[in-house]
């Protein structure tokens, strides 16, 4: 079976009166591969979009540990738009999957755990390009 290249998460959240526990374990518990790099963005407002790339090789996990965002994925053959607004929920992002981030709330912080760390070198930032490549590899 063909590894997806994107998908919603959702992880176990614990909670009383003190408040709430979202638990994401990696190594393959809840997080599908091993965290090597760990970021985060927060300032941003609607108006700004991030990403605006693909990755070659390195797989993402996207979460909205506080507000809201926006995430267009593109997989070279169909886009679709995932609104992140709960810390429960996370977006994996498989290689060669076109990415751009927006609509952030005031409050936003979107973490992002990386299968990877930081390799200039594979990032693809023209769309075009991207598609190009897209298309190579399947034929």
């Amino acid at each position: 079976m063909a590894k997806k290249t994107y998908e919603v998460l959702n992880f176990k959240e614990y909670g009383d009166e003190r408040g709430n526990l979202v638990v994401a374990e990696g190594n393959g518990m809840d997080i599908p591969f091993d965290i090597k790099r760990v970021f985060y963005m927060s300032g941003s407002d609607d108006t700004v979009i991030r990403g605006i790339h693909a990755n070659r090789y390195t797989e993402f996990v996207l979460i909205n540990v506080a507000g809201s965002s926006d995430v267009l994925v593109d997989d070279g053959t169909s886009r679709e738009v995932i609104h992140l607004d709960k810390p429960r929920m996370g977006l994996y992002l498989g290689p060669m999957v076109w990415k751009e981030m927006y609509n952030f709330s005031p409050d936003s912080v979107l973490l992002v755990l990386a299968s990877e760390h930081y390799i200039e070198e594979e990032y693809i930032r023209d769309y075009d390009a991207f598609l190009e490549e897209i298309k190579k590899n399947h034929e």
